[in-house]
């Protein structure tokens, strides 16, 4: 093996070392040299979490350390997003007390029927969240720790119990209040900034959108382009409800619009995927073009409504659901068991987590990272209850001691990979090191807290990673058996949905799935992407015929054609095959101005004449 065409090794060598100074500096740049908004949010939200402690602790609140976890829970970088995450966990936390009084109230003198009823409880609420998109979930999983909370807290003494409820919907709402107060302040002319963010967004989606088919007009594409298309698209319907929210009442169907216009480049990508008339392309890009003017001009009278309704796979919710019922009682049992002096505490910090986590797309791995937060949390937390607090003499000095970690916690959660470590331990912090009015936290009391704390967050992890493990092989298989089977429902059903409905609830599944399993190989995840992509043209297909067919305009005989098609389509693939030419002639004589039809027609006989079937597909990559 000859040497001579490489570079001597000491020079490569050095680039090495080069390359690991480059990379250790760019690991550390987000604290070194954080971007001006990463900074700006890491103060507003550090001023407001000390805003929200000293007002506690004005107030003489008896545990002021939850108000800042308050803060920290619903600030984001996007003030739309703050807005629904407050709203969605106020209303959670509203229901969570209610239903906290409720079961203590309900079993005051039975252990066992009151964790039983409220790990349902929380079972239901976190199986439910799986259903829900953006902060409605988050509404639900605050419901069902919110009561844990208020419930197992009233345990030592159960007339309590409403003084409990009411002291943490105070906490929440001055947490709420702060973060909201420092975010208007630094947020000016945020009407209009939204509405340049919104029409930003969608112009440069429809602009993607519009390059990528080109491209495969032009030229043969990849899984991994037509994935990173959907990507593009689905992110930016995921931010259409915050610009909404930040809009107000400037732009009440903002929102609509945005929604119709992503519709519209769906089905431009889905009649491009089945090889459509390039002018139906044009016509749904200049839809959504026309969507995006409404939102940039608003009419004063707009009644333009776009229904839209997330759909997930009920095993996804049933599985979620009953892995935290399982760790919920299992985590009763070891403080029944054991008598544990702070298994109150261990209990409601366990509902916590897995309010926090249960709904993430992989809770196993966020688990992890969550935990590493949690630890270094404790230590800080450690530090300051051990040798600061004691040298502390005035809420002055204490807010001027917090505003250090908590301003690096802050841009660690501006920073993608640390997101999950400075969620935990951002919230947890203050938590921990437990400030108050009167008296000082004493060592042996922060020992037993913290290692509740610590033992709850390990015990879900655990749970996360042994109980209804996620499979990502099994997860594919599951999304495209239901994908399939609504596709040939589509054929059969007496009402037809909504085209929209159906290649939004499609492209939402197909991202999160590919998402979701990045564990796979590329062409395992490819040959899942192509078949179900391949569903969701034809599904587009099958709808586009049933509308023709109901359609008053269209001639008895070429209803009857679509008809006999789509039944044979179903029962006997090859004659609907051999039926497909004839079709297209007859929709394209009868209907000229449908020219979407016959591309419809192809779509549905590709899909039955593929040579791989969806088992064979999914082995490729395996």
């Amino acid at each position: 093996m000859s040497l001579r065409h490489g570079p001597p090794a000491t020079e490569g060598m050095a680039d090495v070392g080069k390359s690991g100074e480059l990379g250790g500096a760019r690991k550390w740049e987000w604290l070194l040299a954080p971007s001006a908004s990463d900074f700006g949010f890491a103060i507003r939200t550090s001023c407001a979490a000390i805003l929200s402690l000293l007002i506690a602790m004005k107030l003489e609140l008896g545990s002021p350390q939850w108000a800042p976890l308050s803060v920290w829970v619903v600030a984001t970088a996007s003030r739309g997003e703050s807005l629904s995450k407050a709203r969605w966990r106020l209303l959670g936390t509203l229901v969570g007390c209610g239903l906290g009084v409720v079961l203590i109230a309900a079993f005051p003198q039975e252990a066992l029927l009151f964790f039983m009823a409220l790990s349902i409880w929380i079972a239901l609420c976190c199986g439910l969240a799986t259903f829900f998109d953006g902060y409605r979930s988050y509404g639900l999983l605050v419901a069902g720790f919110t009561a844990a909370i208020v419930a197992v807290d009233a345990i030592p003494d159960p007339d309590q119990a409403f003084s409990i409820a009411i002291a943490r919907g105070t906490y929440i709402e001055l947490g709420i209040l702060c973060e909201a107060l420092l975010a208007a302040l630094c947020s000016p002319n945020l009407h209009q900034r939204a509405r340049h963010s919104l029409l930003s967004r969608m112009h440069g989606v429809i602009a993607t959108t519009r390059h990528a088919l080109e491209q495969r007009r032009t030229s043969l594409t990849d899984a991994s382009v037509d994935g990173a298309l959907l990507a593009d698209i689905m992110t930016a319907s995921a931010r259409i409800e915050f610009d909404a929210l930040e809009l107000g009442r400037e732009s009440p169907r903002a929102a609509d619009h945005a929604h119709a216009a992503i519709a519209d480049l769906l089905a431009a990508t889905a009649r491009a995927c089945a090889n459509g008339d390039r002018a139906t392309i044009e016509t749904r890009l200049g839809s959504a073009l026309r969507h995006v003017d409404a939102i940039a001009h608003p009419a004063r009278r707009d009644g333009f409504r776009f229904p839209r309704r997330s759909i997930r796979q009920a095993t996804d919710g049933a599985r979620n659901a009953a892995r935290v019922m399982t760790g919920m009682v299992a985590a009763a049992l070891i403080w029944i068991v054991t008598a544990w002096p702070n298994g109150v505490t261990f209990i409601f910090n366990v509902a916590l987590v897995y309010g926090l986590l249960a709904t993430r797309e992989t809770p196993s791995s966020a688990s992890g990272d969550f935990s590493k937060g949690a630890i270094l949390c404790a230590f800080v937390a450690a530090i300051y209850v051990v040798l600061v607090m004691p040298l502390l003499t005035s809420p002055e000095m204490l807010a001027f001691a917090l505003l250090v970690p908590m301003v690096i916690g802050g841009l660690a959660a501006r920073t993608p990979r640390l997101v999950n470590y400075a969620f935990s331990f951002n919230m947890f912090l203050p938590v921990l090191i437990g400030p108050a009015n009167q008296g000082r936290y004493d060592e042996s009391a922060f020992l037993n807290n913290t290692a509740a704390f610590l033992g709850a967050v390990v015990f879900a992890g655990l749970m996360f990673r042994n109980i209804l493990v996620f499979s990502p092989d099994d997860h594919l298989r599951r999304t495209l058996a239901w994908a399939e089977k609504n596709m040939r429902g589509l054929a059969t059903r007496r009402r037809t949905p909504n085209s929209s409905r159906w290649l939004l609830s499609n492209a939402d599944s197909l991202v999160r799935s590919v998402r979701r399993t990045a564990t796979l190989t590329a062409a395992h995840r490819n040959a899942y992407f192509k078949r179900h992509m391949t569903i969701m043209v034809a599904g587009f297909g099958v709808i586009e015929l049933r509308e023709a067919e109901a359609d008053r305009h269209t001639p008895s005989a070429l209803a009857r054609r679509i008809r006999a098609f789509l039944r044979f389509w179903l029962t006997d693939p090859r004659r609907a095959a051999n039926m497909a030419p004839r079709l297209a002639r007859c929709i394209e004589a009868d209907l000229p101005h449908r020219r979407d039809l016959p591309a419809a027609v192809r779509a549905l006989v590709f899909e039955d004449t593929k040579e791989n079937t969806m088992q064979s597909l999914l082995a490729a990559g395996s």
